[in-house]
């Protein structure tokens, strides 16, 4: 009857570079313990997988963004004038709502125009 030992092996400590920042480097350093069960009939000793460093995650939340355009007591907000395009596109082109893409828009106050590039190809203007 073979009889079975358990014995605990330590793998040296492991120094891991984890660069989140291109200028910023932190050191994470880990420790990993394996089990080993070893026949005394000299059988191969198996180790377990040396762990990960857990990656680190920059939470990068963009900032909201509002623009309201006023002129001649009149005020236009970013999201107004993309709607006003969406629907120039809608219902003046007679194009389907899912074909819209982006928009590129240019306020002159001066002329009470909005000029527009729809997807990078249709130009045009709407009266605000």
């Amino acid at each position: 009857m073979a009889t079975t030992k358990k014995a605990t092996v330590k793998k040296p400590v492991e120094t891991v570079k984890v660069a989140p920042k291109a200028a910023e480097v932190v050191e994470v350093k880990t420790e990993a313990k394996a089990e080993v069960k070893a026949e005394t009939k000299a059988a191969p000793a198996k180790k377990a997988p040396a762990k990960k460093a857990p990656a680190k995650k920059a939470a990068a939340k963009a900032g909201s963004v509002k623009i309201q355009v006023e002129f001649s007591g009149k005020s236009y907000t970013t999201e107004d004038l993309v709607k006003i395009a969406k629907d120039v596109w809608k219902f003046d082109l007679k194009k389907k709502a899912s074909d819209f893409k982006d928009v590129e828009i240019y306020v002159k106050p001066e002329e009470n125009q909005a000029y527009y590039v729809i997807n990078g190809e249709v130009k045009g203007n709407f009266a605000l």
